[in-house]
């Protein structure tokens, strides 16, 4: 795993090409997830956006989605999603995580997952 930092992913300001997740093939991810999948090893996070869309009913309803994760000290993650208006649709603890950043912020919208700088 590299190293990354915040402002690797504000490189990223659109997709020129868009790649389709392989289980849940309706899902599309940018140029920036892709970056951010590889450098800090978590096409896990990728995978948890897409499944949740199929796994949590109250997701499909929602168009926009703001998911987060938050990394403590300890290696513990808490993956959120919300509706862009501050109102949570989903909670995931995640017991451990090497995730090298101690939050990110990614979009979920016309079935993409995207880096805030990419919408």
């Amino acid at each position: 795993m590299s190293t990354l930092t915040p402002a690797d992913l504000w490189q990223f300001t659109g997709s020129e090409t868009w790649y389709r997740h392989g289980l849940v093939k309706d899902v599309l991810f940018t140029d920036g997830i892709k970056y951010l999948a590889e450098r800090a090893g978590a096409y896990w996070l990728i995978d948890e956006i897409a499944l949740s869309q199929r796994s949590v009913k109250r997701l499909a309803r929602k168009r926009f989605q703001v998911w987060e994760l938050y990394v403590t000290h300890d290696h513990e993650g808490l993956l959120t999603c919300e509706d862009g208006d501050g109102h949570r649709l989903h909670t995931k603890r995640i017991p451990y995580t090497d995730f090298p950043l101690t939050e990110v912020t990614l979009y979920f919208t016309n079935s993409t997952i995207l880096l805030p700088s990419e919408y």
